[in-house]
């Protein structure tokens, strides 16, 4: 069943130039990092480093509209990157991107390559509808520290993610909590690529169709479905 996804109209007047494509996708299979999937992360790399041109990734036009709308929440933006800055920070470094699992690698390969945040939801562990809203401060966000599980809760006016049990995400799309998570069980998956002006809607579309040809290849037979822009 497709989750529902709601901006919330607070949001929408912090970045009135937010855009979002939802990739929907059902009998996945998924397992750990094979040598396809790592050949694309590199080639993800590769990628990036035209696209930058010498450039350091926050002086890429799309990753400074994020931390100008990281800043109007209160985030310091060089302390809390969005999930696609911080990764093609990785991706320069010597040690390359992390491998996860398929699905992970997949959905990471397209936000390095194209500078876009992309985040994949175990849509069987997801509880009701997903929102986009602006924090009360008193959400519960489940995540594990030291070993253990803890409860913390976002800043007052922070950006996140929630479903019916909780926050999913911190600040918009910096940490996303394990409950949701992929992981190599995962069958059912909803991805979410995010952008912001001034990065054109089609630029994030094609991303989305990039990602669906992806999991259509490493999962034959899958249900895909690739909704349009909101």
């Amino acid at each position: 069943m497709t989750p529902t996804l709601t901006v919330s109209d607070e949001v929408r007047a912090l970045a009135p130039g937010f855009t979002h494509v939802a990739v929907e996708a059902h009998g996945l299979v998924n397992g750990p990092s094979t040598d396809a999937t790592s050949a694309l992360l590199d080639d993800a790399g590769r990628r990036l480093a035209r696209r930058l041109d010498g450039r350091s990734p926050h002086e890429d036009p799309h990753m400074a509209a994020w931390r100008e709308v990281y800043t109007a929440f209160g985030s310091k933006p060089s302390r809390t990157r969005n999930s696609a800055e911080a990764l093609a920070r990785r991706a320069l470094a010597d040690s390359g991107l992390p491998r996860i699992n398929v699905l992970v690698d997949l959905y990471n390969a397209v936000s390095v390559a194209r500078l876009i945040p992309v985040g994949g939801e175990d849509t069987d562990h997801i509880r009701g509808a997903m929102r986009l809203v602006r924090a009360t401060g008193d959400e519960d966000f489940v995540t594990v520290a030291g070993g253990a599980e803890v409860v913390e809760h976002p800043d007052a006016g922070e950006v996140v993610w929630c479903d019916d049990e909780g926050v999913t995400c911190r600040r918009w799309n910096w940490r996303q909590g394990p409950r949701t998570r992929l992981t190599e069980e995962s069958v059912s998956a909803l991805f979410l690529l995010e952008s912001l002006a001034p990065m054109p809607v089609a630029d994030v579309e094609s991303a989305g169709a990039e990602l669906a040809g992806l999991l259509e290849k490493f999962s034959p037979g899958a249900r895909i479905t690739v909704h349009a822009p909101e």
